[in-house]
């Protein structure tokens, strides 16, 4: 985590000067580390925006501007109805999304390795910047989202 500090010097792109939304949908699952994110991002500059379905993942899609996505492809589509997974519902829409975020994607524990590699394979084809499997642990989760702010804005975590 010590790596995770803001830009100090002044003049930084953009990114720097703003915060960085992160959609996150883990969090449907008590318990989760994806709990703690809020905690741990907001003094770096990420808005923790947290949906616990499907709708309300699409909702803030709409509403606000995603700079990344960590999805849980269990995600039920309605918080307090409807209990089918939405997650694959959800990568579509941030698909479409210009620029399309980096997508973090979070997957069940997988029956085979064979089944493993084959989802790890499709899920980059189709632009996924990462996945993550469950259980989850809170330093894989964020040593993924620090490689996603390298690769994505240039390294630099906005000031809070």
């Amino acid at each position: 985590m010590s790596e995770m500090n803001p830009p100090t010097s002044p003049g930084t792109d953009s990114v720097a000067r703003r915060r960085l939304n992160l959609l996150f949908s883990a969090t449907w699952r008590e318990g989760g580390p994806t709990a703690e994110l809020p905690r741990l991002l907001d003094p770096l500059g990420v808005r923790c925006l947290e949906a616990r379905s499907g709708r309300e993942a699409a909702r803030l899609v709409e509403q606000e501007e995603i700079h990344i996505a960590l999805i849980d492809l269990e995600l039920p589509m309605e918080a307090d109805g409807d209990r089918r997974a939405a997650g694959e519902k959800v990568l579509q829409i941030l698909r479409r999304v210009e620029p399309a975020p980096p997508v973090v994607l979070v997957r069940p524990p997988q029956p085979s390795r064979r089944e493993s590699v084959r989802g790890l394979s499709d899920a980059l084809r189709d632009g996924v910047f990462a996945v993550l499997d469950r259980p989850l642990g809170i330093e894989p989760m964020l040593e993924t989202l620090r490689r996603v702010v390298r690769r994505h804005y240039s390294d630099q975590w906005p000031a809070a």
